[in-house]
């Protein structure tokens, strides 16, 4: 993998040109051919960044005798490579706003960009149209029942899996306990960590929504084609959440599972995982629905003379003045994460994201079966893409012993759901390197979870 320079090979050329240049080979004509002949330095194939990075960090870890931790956290927050092209760009003095443009004749950068975010979104999420203007996955979520809301006025029962992330659980109850006219009611998960579709045969005539994870919070890929089934029977609207987004290169996407709204965390897409912030929220729907949309979508259209430009479409007065009448009172966008996450998906393209995918799942479902093979059995059985719950061994109680030994084995579920209380969430990505996983097995595996009891 070659080193990222801003100079394009027109850039190039212009200066050559100043200067009076041929090539870039003229500027060490002066030099003696010997004395070139023997500058040639004796270095090994090329590194891509990531290998790069590790080496390097390998070299830094001698130096202190310190152990970088190997950290299977995810649990709504992922730790993926980033290349340095998108910090560079972001770094870019003319993107370094999170302001909505109002005057899109004077923005027609920012718009583009938005607007490639809003086509990637709908790509990865099935549907017809997005938007650009969500803050994070749990207040996307959140907006997509205010939207069902307005799609469907005269219903108010509201059913969330009780599988979906519990934050984004909460974020809902905020959002609609100031309506007092919205019921939210939850719907069980089964023993394999997918909803309880039968909970979904007894949908009223008053059912609005129905809410899932997928993923879910468990990593689990929930049925969507059957609870939209079920949802549509009832006249309720299927709306999925994804926190892990990359799974959506892997998996059949919600729209083509039958979902109506489609919401996610787009921080996997070249954000760092930052003590919890910032994300940025993916939101798309079906184009009958478009009205109902909340935020910002940026439409593209031509000039006068057919020149392309991109403007504010769908964008109400109301929706900057009138609070009342507003579909939505978000009036800022995650512009900058916006544009992390179209810089990071434009680099990979449809099928290096594929790829990485890929990676994803084999990895997990690798470390899924040496934990099993060394005793370690996953307790929720359903379909996985990189998190997986295993049941955690006896005597392993103290995960503050396991992380200074420099693993982080996962997040106990009992903080979340007090009958998992020897659950364990592992999330697996392409950053772990087998002899991270070495680790993470020998961590968990009950042979040494009873020596480090005795140790006690």
């Amino acid at each position: 993998m070659s080193g990222y320079s801003p100079h394009t090979p027109a850039d190039v050329e212009a200066m050559l040109g100043t200067i009076g240049a041929a090539s870039i080979d003229d500027l060490f004509a002066r030099v003696p051919a010997s004395l070139r002949a023997r500058a040639a330095l004796s270095l090994g194939p090329g590194l891509s960044e990531p290998e790069l990075r590790q080496q390097l960090e390998a070299l830094a870890a001698r130096n202190t005798g310190a152990l970088t931790p190997a950290v299977f956290l995810g649990a709504g927050a992922y730790a993926h490579w980033i290349p340095a092209v998108v910090d560079q760009i972001l770094l870019r003095s003319e993107f370094a706003t999170a302001y909505t443009p109002y005057q899109p004749e004077v923005s027609q950068g920012t718009l583009q960009a938005m607007f490639e975010f809003q086509t990637f979104s709908a790509l990865l999420l099935g549907l017809d149209v997005a938007n650009a203007s969500m803050y994070d996955g749990a207040s996307a979520t959140a907006e997509a029942v205010l939207m069902a809301r307005r799609v469907l006025p005269g219903r108010r029962t509201v059913w969330l899996s009780r599988a979906l992330h519990p934050h984004y659980r909460a974020t809902v109850a905020t959002y609609v306990s100031g309506l007092g006219d919205l019921e939210l009611r939850e719907l069980p998960f089964a023993a394999d960590g997918r909803t309880d579709l039968a909970s979904l045969q007894t949908l009223g005539g008053d059912a609005l929504c129905v809410v899932l994870g997928y993923p879910n919070v468990f990593g689990v890929l929930d049925d969507v084609a059957g609870a939209a089934r079920l949802a549509r029977a009832a006249g309720a609207l299927t709306i999925t959440a994804t926190a892990e987004p990359l799974a959506l290169a892997w998996a059949r996407s919600p729209g083509a599972s039958g979902a109506d709204i489609a919401v996610a965390e787009g921080q996997s897409f070249g954000l760092p995982v930052s003590y919890g912030g910032p994300g940025v929220g993916l939101f798309a729907a079906r184009e009958t629905h478009i009205r109902s949309m909340p935020g910002r979508i940026v439409g593209e259209t031509v000039d006068t003379q057919g020149r392309r430009g991109y403007v504010l479409t769908l964008a109400t007065r109301e929706q900057h003045i009138r609070r009342e009448r507003a579909t939505s009172n978000i009036c800022t966008n995650q512009g900058l994460c916006a544009l992390a996450v179209t810089v990071y998906l434009s680099l990979l393209g449809r099928h290096g994201l594929r790829r990485l995918a890929e990676v994803n799942a084999a990895a997990a479902h690798d470390a899924a079966a040496r934990l099993a093979a060394a005793g370690v059995s996953r307790l929720l059985a359903g379909p996985f893409f990189n998190e997986f719950v295993v049941r955690a061994p006896e005597g392993v109680a103290s995960w503050e012993a396991l992380a200074a030994d420099g693993v982080v084995v996962g997040f106990p579920l009992r903080r979340w759901y007090p009958e998992l209380d020897e659950a364990l969430l592992i999330c697996v990505t392409e950053r772990h390197g087998a002899e991270d996983v070495d680790r993470l097995v020998d961590a968990l595996a009950p042979a040494k979870a009873r020596t480090r009891a005795v140790r006690g």
